[in-house]
């Protein structure tokens, strides 16, 4: 079979996480474009991850990596992360 004639690689695969990935980046700014000004990084760095909180909540299963994240997350903000109940 000659390379121009063969068939083109299944990339159904990638579809969901590509939409899942523009979804959470359109809730962020909006989320981000309805506060508009921070006073300071910490105070951005800290909508951002109270969205991504907000936004996980729904999802069926975890993204990939997102364990990793999350801990790192709860170092941050030890004094206001809380464990979801399973």
């Amino acid at each position: 079979m000659r390379p121009d004639q063969q068939e083109p690689k299944a990339e159904g695969r990638r579809q969901p996480a590509v939409r899942g990935r523009q979804s959470v980046n359109a809730r962020l700014r909006k989320i981000i474009k309805t506060r508009g000004h921070f006073p300071s990084d910490d105070a951005a760095t800290k909508l951002i991850w109270l969205a991504l909180r907000n936004i996980t909540q729904d999802w069926g299963r975890p993204g990939h990596n997102w364990k990793s994240a999350m801990n790192q997350f709860a170092i941050l903000y030890e004094d206001r992360f809380t464990k979801p109940s399973t």
